[in-house]
């Protein structure tokens, strides 16, 4: 990302940003759709050396792609001009950090927490399952609501992308 902001390349800051955001996206929406209903219907044996072997691998990816897709997407953003547009097109900018902003503090502030409480409960010889349980429906919750945001980000991004 460093040199993607550091070059004067706009291709290279635009397929960082791109190729981040797939990522990110792809990652979560998997997650969400995939993952999520398939821990649902396993025991929790297995649910519990999924969540092991995942989420220490999720807790830094995730929070990396959606910083380095945000830091890339506000330079790119720059560059481009994007950041002096008049009324009503500053809207999509407008929009477009909303979105980011809400998908920032929902994944660092309640859902990586949430991964870490939910990775120590798990590890514990007798998780307390409705502790978890709890966790989980609020998870669910701010999940979908992820997932939404990301799909609008993505309208947001189509915008740019094809012009105004």
């Amino acid at each position: 990302m460093i040199a993607a902001i550091l070059s004067p390349s706009l291709w290279f800051l635009n397929f960082v940003h791109v190729m981040t955001g797939a990522l990110w996206t792809g990652i979560d929406l998997f997650m969400g759709f995939v993952i999520g209903p398939i821990l649902r219907a396993v025991s929790f044996e297995t649910r519990r050396t999924i969540i092991a072997g995942l989420i220490p691998r999720t807790l830094i990816l995730m929070p990396t792609l959606s910083i380095v897709t945000s830091t890339a997407g506000w330079f790119l953003a720059v560059r481009m001009g994007y950041m002096d547009l008049g009324y009503p097109q500053f809207w999509w900018v407008i929009a477009a950090l909303v979105i980011v902003t809400v998908l920032t503090v929902q994944g660092l502030g309640y859902l990586l927490p949430t991964n870490l409480r939910l990775y120590f409960e798990v590890q514990k010889p007798q998780p307390d399952g409705e502790k978890i349980g709890r966790w989980m429906k609020t998870y669910v919750l701010v999940v979908a609501v992820q997932g939404v945001m990301q799909v609008a980000i993505i309208v947001v991004m189509a915008r740019f992308a094809t012009g105004f």
